[in-house]
């Protein structure tokens, strides 16, 4: 096996030093002082983007809301997640909302959260294959995980071919989602195996999200380019790089992501971008909607699609100080 093939699952470290918010201020700064946007030209993907809306967008978080919202503002589809709610496991209730409504079911987030250990099945594997069928029982090509805790056992140590084999089995897309080192003072705990980023590993196919992104510190446009040929699927959303996984409207953090939504574009890329934002400690609906109507419109801004709402302003570089002070 080739060295860029080969897995780190085998290295027994549990932890390293604390780089992340050094490296989140470094790229910010970098971007801060070059245009990195196109400014002249609006790019636009040959391939079809869909944009759709996550359960985890919406309160209440219920599978009748999430198509309800969707349509309201125009999403192409949803991304439901699978939890201890029975209805986001229920194939008739999805397909009766996915017709009543026209939208297609884009993609199934699997549960396997830290809180969700047992939903679906004890049995990990089983876990994944039960997704990826429920995804085909509804249309949705994909399902997006993340990657295992290092204490589940051959789960985490057989991962890698592990998820191969499932989407080769059931013939859906498996997509590993980047996620982020835990921190304690100065380092930084390793809880995921083979390892939050699945950039070291091989995987077929792989989720970005710009809110796990920020955490970690990784430069958003440098990763969505190296990772460009195995990237199915994004979760749209920002950070500001906080200690929190904040999940942000898009264009209000400070990660890069017109630049590399518009990196997208340019490139021609295939694959569906679904905006995960937080809502949930949100006081007024207005204001909620509002949050997913914003994302929308930014997404089509910056990925050169036709909408028929406001656009936003082309730079997501709006400091959320110089919002404040702009009042």
């Amino acid at each position: 096996m080739s060295r860029a093939k080969r897995s780190k699952s085998t290295r027994k470290v549990y932890t390293a030093k604390n780089s992340a918010r050094s490296n989140s201020r470094r790229h910010r700064e970098y971007f801060d002082s070059h245009e990195v946007y196109d400014h002249e030209t609006q790019h636009s993907s040959e391939h079809p983007i869909r944009i759709g809306l996550s359960s985890s967008s919406v309160s209440p978080m219920t599978v009748a809301e999430t198509f309800s919202q969707a349509a309201k503002h125009g999403y192409d589809g949803v991304e439901i997640m699978v939890t201890h709610n029975a209805e986001t496991r229920d194939v008739d209730l999805i397909n009766r909302l996915s017709a009543q409504t026209g939208l297609d079911v884009m993609s199934l987030h699997a549960p396997t959260l830290l809180f969700m250990p047992r939903v679906l099945h004890k049995d990990h594997w089983e876990k994944l294959r039960i997704t990826a069928n429920l995804a085909k029982d509804v249309g949705a090509k994909t399902v997006v995980l993340h990657p295992p805790f290092r204490w589940q056992g051959e789960y985490a140590l057989g991962f890698v071919d592990g998820v191969r084999q499932v989407s080769q089995e059931t013939g859906v897309v498996l997509a590993v989602e980047n996620m982020y080192p835990w921190r304690a003072g100065v380092r930084e705990i390793l809880v995921y195996y083979p390892d939050w980023n699945p950039l070291d590993e091989d995987y077929d196919a792989l989720t970005f999200d710009f809110s796990h992104a920020s955490t970690a510190g990784m430069n958003a446009v440098e990763t969505v380019a190296e990772i460009f040929d195995k990237l199915r699927h994004v979760h749209l959303t920002d950070g500001s790089g906080s200690l929190k996984d904040e999940h942000l409207v898009p264009g209000t953090g400070t990660m890069p992501v017109a630049e590399t939504l518009q990196h997208l574009a340019k490139h021609d890329w295939a694959g569906d971008v679904v905006v995960e934002v937080n809502t949930r400690f949100v006081a007024k609906k207005s204001t909620r909607e509002q949050m997913l109507a914003d994302s929308l419109a930014f997404a089509r801004n910056h990925l050169g699609l036709e909408s028929s709402n406001p656009r936003p302003s082309a730079s997501s570089h709006i400091r959320t100080s110089d919002r404040s002070a702009d009042g």
